[in-house]
């Protein structure tokens, strides 16, 4: 996946005028926005915080037509105090403040919002028998890099726990903010109760994480500002995308460096340097399940190896947004791919997975770490995800809702594949129903109608549905089969499903 997100058209700031003078680094507050230099050319940016750090002031910068995930913390250095800077609006605050105090009061639209529960887009198969015709073309057929509406997002079906991700066009990306997030390490088991907030209930998510296997959204953390400047990861320097709720002092300092084989994490050099001198772990501590030539897989406990795993999930939260990250990781399974060298096995990405899906969800959380992105690594967590789900006997599918990187990239898993099956069909000139693809691929129906939908694949003529590959996705499928890609050996795999007691496979509270 390419190092850095893409732009999207969107404006700091509010479209109302705003007064203009001159600043410095002392008057500069939060809401101004400046001139601001990055990647050598001066940028409006608007300062969404302000903080101290060892190496002086900083400043949290929103940039004009650039993703969030592009937001960075800046020195004074980078700010053009030459140039005037807009001010924020003393009325239009003044009036939030109003409205905050008037919101205390009960009223008809104050009542909490009701359960988000929504139905799937494609509830039911529309057709149980589709056939597969000859190639022909179709117009507007949508493309895997085709921009998401926030509807789409929505509807998209995992978040949990990729290398810098940056164009939504790869078919690898991972931020399946999607990656099920939730068997976070973040907040503490005896964590004060806090009151309810923008209609969200601490009570109530871990209620139905217990119950529901399903994580929620929680709208207070996805506006936290991102607090880890920067990451030392092993030879490579990462720039987190969001925040992730390390220690409170880890803000304070201008790099963090992490152990990349224990996921330990220091402040200060010299103790991350005591560290690595004693430190003998190699590989992730669990069983190793697969092997090739160039990747292993790792399968790990989250109850035998706890801290490790609550590590593994603070470090992928700085680049998933969307997700809430919680302390008890016991009721999952981490599967997590590393490559390997003379120094050891290095983490590449994993996914999580529920030892026991009350939804059937083969996914929880999926992540390829940024430095790894856009070289296939994240399609390879796809496929050995729904590999396990083979040996299982089920039809796998990630956990909904999915990021929009995440979505891209099951959709274009789903996609190849599916043509791939379909192709075969139509050279044998055969018919195929949903519940074939379903059972062949072990996807799920509405995973596969989803996908067709998608692609502009299904139509409906002369009184039946049916499946058309158009000649654009044919070119396309035939350009992909002639480049090398890594793929999963499923001889390779050596796993039997685990079986696990009552006690192993809920919440340890």
């Amino acid at each position: 996946m390419a190092q850095n997100p893409p732009k999207v058209e969107a404006t700091v700031g509010s479209e109302e005028p705003r007064q203009k003078g001159k600043a410095t680094p002392d008057t500069l507050k939060i809401g101004c926005i400046a001139m601001v230099t990055k990647d050598g050319v001066p940028r409006r940016a608007e300062i969404l915080s302000i903080k101290q750090t060892r190496s002086g002031r900083q400043f949290y910068c929103n940039f004009d037509n650039f993703n969030k995930r592009l937001d960075e913390w800046v020195p004074v250095a980078r700010i053009d105090f030459d140039q005037d800077v807009e001010w924020p609006n003393p009325e239009k605050d003044k009036l939030k403040e109003g409205k905050g105090k008037k919101g205390s009061t009960v009223s008809k639209k104050s009542h909490p919002k009701k359960s988000q529960k929504r139905p799937g887009k494609r509830e039911q198969s529309v057709a149980s028998a589709s056939e597969v015709t000859t190639p022909r073309p179709t117009a507007d057929t949508t493309e895997s890099n085709q921009k998401l509406t926030p509807a789409e997002e929505s509807q998209a079906q995992t978040p949990v726990n990729g290398e810098a991700v940056s164009t939504p066009a790869a078919g690898d990306e991972m931020e399946v903010d999607g990656q099920g997030a939730r068997a976070g390490a973040a907040v503490a088991a005896a964590e004060p109760k806090r009151p309810e907030t923008n209609g969200f209930s601490r009570q109530a998510e871990i209620e139905k994480l217990r119950t529901h296997g399903s994580m929620t959204q929680n709208p207070a953390e996805i506006s936290r500002i991102r607090n880890i400047s920067k990451v030392q990861f092993g030879k490579h320097d990462l720039f987190p995308w969001y925040f992730s709720p390390y220690p409170e002092a880890f803000g304070m300092e201008d790099v963090m460096y992490i152990c990349e084989f224990c996921l330990g994490y220091y402040g200060d050099f010299k103790a991350f340097s005591r560290h690595r001198t004693k430190c003998t772990l190699q590989h992730p501590p669990g069983n190793e399940i697969y092997r090739d030539e160039s990747v292993s897989f790792f399968e790990i406990d989250g109850r035998r190896q706890r801290t490790w795993c609550r590590n593994l999930c603070l470090l992928s939260k700085m680049f998933l947004d969307h997700k809430t990250l919680y302390y008890d990781v016991d009721p999952f399974l981490f599967y997590v791919m590393t490559v390997r060298d003379e120094k050891g096995f290095h983490l590449v990405g994993y996914f999580s997975k529920e030892k026991e899906s009350a939804d059937g969800y083969n996914v929880a959380c999926i992540l390829t770490l940024p430095q790894y992105q856009r070289k296939g690594y994240g399609r390879l967590l796809i496929q050995f995800s729904y590999e396990l789900s083979k040996i299982e006997g089920k039809l796998g599918s990630p956990e909904k809702p999915l990021s929009d990187l995440g979505l891209l990239s099951y959709r274009q898993y789903w996609g190849e594949n599916i043509i791939d099956l379909l192709v075969g069909f139509n050279e044998r000139d055969e018919k195929v129903t949903i519940e074939h693809i379903s059972t062949a691929l072990s996807m799920t129906p509405q995973d596969v109608e989803h996908t067709l939908g998608a692609l502009r694949m299904q139509i409906y003529h002369r009184g039946e549905h049916k499946i058309v590959i158009p000649e654009k996705l044919i070119l396309q499928w035939e350009k992909q089969k002639t480049k090398k890609r890594r793929v999963i050996d499923p001889e390779r795999i050596q796993w039997k499903p685990p079986v696990f007691t009552a006690s192993s496979r809920t919440w340890g509270w």
